[in-house]
This record gives C-alpha cells, sequence and structure tokens, in this order.
C-alpha cells in the first residue's frame, strides 16, 4: 500500500514543477458555516489542477527505455493536460485519450501542452480501453490518472501543504473520481495526525467511491451523470479502494445543484473559479452532507479549476436559480391595455428587475381574450422570490414557476 514515505520522496520530484498552492481562511464560509474553513486553493495550481502533481512524479520514475518509447494516458481533461506537460518538461513523447464530449477548452489545453489528442469514446472508461489498445501496439507507458501508487504519491504533497499551512487541522474534504488525489491526501494527513478526519465526496450521479465502501466490494456503475466531469468514473481503482479503506473515514455525496450553488458562491464570495469537481468539496460543507462542531477547522480542497465557459454559464445559472436570484415565471393576463403595466407596477413595488418578456395571445389552451405572458426576472434571495410570489398571487395572477426557487410556504 502507498507509504507515506512514496509521498514525501514525490515532493523532490513534483516541486520543480508543481507549485505549492496557497491555503486562504475564508471569512464569508467561515461565517455561513460557524466553522474555520480554509480553502486550499489548487485550482491556482499549473495547468488548473492537481493533476500535474501525480503526472509528474510518475514519469519522472520511469526508466530511461521507458521514457524513450513515451507515455499514453485516458482523461476526462485535467489528467490529460498535466501528463501532456510532465511528459514535454521530461522530453518524453505523450498520446492522450479522451472522451469524445471532453471540454474543447480542455482539449486545446492539452494541445497546448505538448499532448497528442486522441478523442474517442462516450466516458472515461471507454476512452480508457482506447488508451490501452495504444499502450499494446505502440509499446507506451500506461500513466493511470489514479490506480498507481507513484500518481498517488505525487497527488498526495497536496496533503503535505495543507498539514504544514494548517498544522491545527481537524478535518479536510477531498473530491473523489477514481480515488488518486484522497489517497495520497490521506496518507500525508493521517501520517501527520491519525485523528484527524478524511472526509470524501462524490457527486451522487457518480457515486462508486461511496456505493463500494458501503458493499465492502467494488463497484462499478453502468454510467455517470453529473456536472463535475472531473470527477465522473465508473469505479474507483483497485489500489486506492484499498487506502480508502484503511485512511477515510467517511465518503459522503451531493447533488448537482449543490455543485452548482458552491461554485456560484465562490465566484461571488471569494472570486475564485473552480469547476464542477473543484467545487464539490465546499458543495459537502455548505450543504449539510458533512457533519461538524461549530469552530471545527475545516479545509475544503478546490482541486481544478478548468471550466468550460459555456459549461460555466449554465452551471451559474443553476446556482442563481437555486439561491432566489433569478426567477422565470408564467402568469395569464386579460388581453387589453394597461394589464402589462399592472403586473410590471407590482414587480417594480418589489425591485424584480425584468431580464427578458415574452407574450402570447395565440396559444389555444388561453381564452379568446387573455394572453399568456413569461418574464424571467433578477431577484435577491429566497426572502425576496417569496414575497414576490405571494404578491402576485394575492393580486390574483395565477403565477406558474418555470425556472426558479420554489416558495418555501
Amino acid at each position: 500500500m502507498l507509504s507515506f514515505e512514496d509521498v514525501v520522496a514525490a515532493r523532490d520530484r513534483v516541486m520543480g514543477v508543481a507549485r505549492h498552492t496557497p491555503l486562504e481562511y475564508s471569512y464569508a464560509f467561515s461565517e455561513m458555516t460557524d466553522a474555520e474553513v480554509h480553502l486550499k486553493l489548487e485550482n491556482f495550481q499549473r495547468t488548473g489542477a492537481f493533476k500535474i502533481r501525480g503526472a509528474m512524479n510518475r514519469i519522472e520514475t520511469l526508466s530511461e527505455e521507458a521514457k524513450e518509447a513515451g507515455v499514453v494516458t485516458a482523461s476526462a481533461g485535467n489528467h490529460a493536460q498535466g501528463v501532456a506537460l510532465a511528459a514535454t518538461r521530461a522530453g518524453v513523447d505523450s498520446t492522450i485519450v479522451m472522451p469524445d464530449h471532453a471540454p474543447v477548452s480542455k482539449v486545446k489545453a492539452t494541445e497546448r501542452y505538448g499532448g497528442e489528442v486522441v478523442l474517442h469514446g462516450a466516458d472515461y472508461s471507454e476512452a480508457q480501453s482506447e488508451a490501452h489498445r495504444i499502450e499494446r501496439d505502440e509499446d507506451r507507458t500506461y500513466v493511470h490518472a489514479f490506480d498507481d501508487e507513484m500518481v498517488m504519491a505525487g497527488q498526495g504533497t497536496i496533503g503535505l501543504e495543507i498539514v504544514e499551512d494548517c498544522p491545527d487541522l481537524d478535518t479536510v474534504i477531498v473530491p473523489i473520481g477514481g480515488g488518486g488525489l484522497i489517497s495520497g491526501i490521506a496518507t500525508a494527513v493521517k501520517a501527520h495526525d491519525a485523528d484527524t478526519r478524511v472526509i470524501g465526496v462524490q457527486a451522487e450521479g457518480a457515486s462508486s467511491a461511496a456505493e463500494s465502501l458501503r458493499r465492502g466490494a467494488i463497484y462499478e456503475r453502468d454510467s455517470v451523470d453529473t456536472i463535475a466531469d472531473g470527477i465522473a468514473t465508473r469505479r474507483v481503482g483497485d489500489l486506492t479502494f484499498e487506502v480508502l479503506k484503511e485512511r477515510v473515514d467517511e465518503v459522503v455525496t451531493v447533488d448537482d445543484e449543490s455543485i452548482a450553488i458552491a461554485l456560484t458562491y465562490l465566484l461571488e464570495r471569494e472570486k475564485a473559479l473552480a469547476e464542477g469537481a473543484g467545487a464539490i468539496s465546499l458543495a459537502a460543507l455548505l450543504s449539510g452532507a458533512v457533519e461538524y462542531d461549530e469552530g471545527e477547522v475545516i479545509v475544503p480542497a478546490l482541486c481544478g479549476g478548468n471550466i468550460d465557459l459555456n459549461v460555466l454559464t449554465t452551471v451559474v445559472m443553476r446556482g442563481l436559480v437555486a439561491t432566489g436570484r433569478y426567477l422565470r415565471f408564467r402568469t395569464i393576463l386579460k388581453d387589453q391595455p394597461g394589464a402589462l403595466v399592472e403586473l410590471g407596477t407590482t414587480l417594480a413595488e418589489h425591485r424584480a428587475n425584468i431580464t427578458a418578456f415574452h407574450h402570447d395571445r395565440t396559444s389555444r389552451d388561453v381564452a379568446m381574450n387573455d394572453a399568456r405572458v413569461e418574464l424571467e426576472v433578477e431577484t435577491r434571495g429566497p426572502d425576496h422570490v417569496d414575497d414576490l410570489l405571494s404578491s402576485l398571487r394575492e393580486a390574483g395572477y395565477e403565477v406558474e414557476i418555470v425556472n426558479g426557487y420554489q416558495m418555501s410556504v
């Protein structure tokens, strides 16, 4: 099993390329949770994610013959960039197989770092199968994204930094895809203090580790479905599962809405951009998935910041909806002069800003003298939404929420 000595040895190999990323106290999230929250900003890492650490450690430990033959890997994006940069820095040729739907930003970044990208398959597992074919046909070394002790050891250098920068740490929250990141961090953190809690978090739509620990054996999902594409794996690794059983205290899951909320809060409160997989550790804390004591020192590891701008737009909008900052609704008006002004006046009285409007008097399910209107409005939170909807209904409007925070009463 991966040892603490492996992690310590990795540090010298990794630090030539990877950065010691900041650990910042968050006033906003500490106030929101009544805990002492410090954010491990690994989203500020080179390539935008932690993967450069494990990739560098693995490639630096290859034989000269293996380096000459080149490397190959499969990745949804972040590991791809890490392997491409590490290989280029070591003078090693790299081929990276990515799923067909991999974010364009990650594909382009991988190519800029010197990797040859091959798009193949619907998800990580199918991309991995193609990478193993290339491994056999071209006699390359396969650099696994997580199920490799040298990769795990490289990721574990994050744990060394956390305990050095936050020696009074009580709990660290770590995302889990295949399990390489949490295996390395848990090894480092538990060696520093066995009583420190290591909590793993997965998306509900990719919860292979949580289910595997519940069953006591590795469980492979038929498919994955989550906005956190960086941890969208069907199963954990054989090696990582052994470390999880030994050194991880608990694995929790959160839904995509919680991830979107956390990502939105990170942007707004901390001015920090994280991808879904990077924000999920904070999502576990804010959503209540992780239990903790008041004043507990907690470090959510923000493992990556490589998010496609199209995805970011969608995720932020979902976060605004979930937190009562955006509302789209329909109602029926009399098709007569002044009806729209009356509705607009009610919205204005509540300082709800209209951003879009659609008026339809031709729908067959609307009376001849009526019109259906659909409006999109900016709101200021759940209480504001509740007050606005209550006033509309008291004024006689039948309101149908299309997309937005649901009334709490």
